[in-house]
């Protein structure tokens, strides 16, 4: 079984982010989900990036460091949307990083540092979604994919953000229900 660093998206976490958690620690993992915004949650993206913007880029990582610092090195990063610029970055300059799980964005290694060598990972998306196959990300995890084999992209049909939040009116259950099948997959091969 894995342990897992699941980074919450910038809704805080939600009860779908717990859900989330939830249906992989139901499967045996070991899940730890930080609560990076101090109990504030938000229901929509716009007010989420305003809280993240008040709290500075600063602040906001060192509680990401601070979640991650007494945890073992051979973890499995998660996040979702925001949660994995965090995951991918701590994958990137932590050790011994065992996998990612990378939900509804990406990051270019220019930003988080240099792809782990052999590190297997899933990067998971909405192939029309204005955050992740428009600006960027799902054309960055490809192109990680192709030189790493061992990275998979997986994307679904539809065009809304934060689609694996059940507490979240985006919330897509049946992309998310395929989302967690092959993510615990993954889980059972790292």
């Amino acid at each position: 079984m894995a342990e897992i660093l699941l980074l919450h998206h910038v809704c805080g976490l939600t009860p779908g982010m717990e859900m989330l958690a939830g249906r992989l620690r139901a499967a045996g993992h070991t899940v730890h989900a930080p609560d990076l915004f101090d109990g504030n949650t938000f229901s929509n993206v716009s007010e989420g990036a305003g809280y993240v913007d008040a709290l500075g880029d600063e602040k906001y990582r060192a509680r990401v460091d601070a979640a991650a610092a007494d945890l073992p090195a051979d973890l499995v990063y998660a996040g979702v949307s925001l949660g994995v610029m965090s995951a991918q970055r701590l994958m990137a300059r932590r050790p011994g990083a065992r996998g990612a799980l990378l939900y509804e964005a990406f990051i270019s290694p220019q930003w988080a540092g240099p792809w782990p060598a052999g590190v297997p990972a899933q990067v998971h998306g909405m192939d029309a979604d204005p955050f992740f196959a428009e600006e960027g990300d799902l054309a960055a995890a490809r192109e990680v994919a192709a030189e790493h084999p061992e990275v998979e992209v997986f994307t679904y049909p539809g065009n809304v953000h934060l689609f694996s939040d059940a507490s979240l009116g985006s919330y897509a259950p049946d992309a998310t229900e395929l989302l967690l099948e092959r993510s615990l997959a993954f889980l059972e091969r790292v």
